[in-house]
């Protein structure tokens, strides 16, 4: 049903890539069908996410030991730019496969024959 392949059309592919570019990396590639390029997609994107929280919270433990001052502070900028550097490759890779999808969209569009004339009564 929500992994199922869709019949691929100008609208499906267009609001793949908004769900993939504007909500969540990967997310728009599953809803087309594309099961595993979508879970890698996914995975990525989540990995990276997961990472920069966890940046986050050494940057607040760091702050809050700072107010105690039992904490020797380091640079932990590295955590916060893999995480941010998995994300971005997640949602350039989701971007490449949204346009991808459009573009196989319009050259089924264009391929297919044209729909028969409305008769009215």
């Amino acid at each position: 049903m929500f992994f199922g392949p869709k019949p691929l059309t100008v609208a499906t592919a267009r609001n793949a890539a908004l769900i993939n570019l504007l909500a969540t990396p990967g997310l728009g590639t599953l809803m087309m069908g594309k099961l595993v390029l979508g879970l890698a997609q996914l995975v990525l994107a989540l990995a990276g996410f997961v990472i920069v929280l966890v940046w986050l919270g050494a940057i607040l433990r760091q702050y809050y030991g700072q107010i105690s001052g039992d904490v020797e502070v380091r640079s932990v900028a590295w955590i916060g730019l893999l995480g941010a550097f998995l994300f971005a490759g997640a949602w350039i890779w989701s971007l490449i496969t949204s346009l991808g999808l459009i573009r196989l969209a319009r050259r089924n569009a264009a391929a297919a024959p044209p729909a028969p004339p409305l008769i009215s009564p």
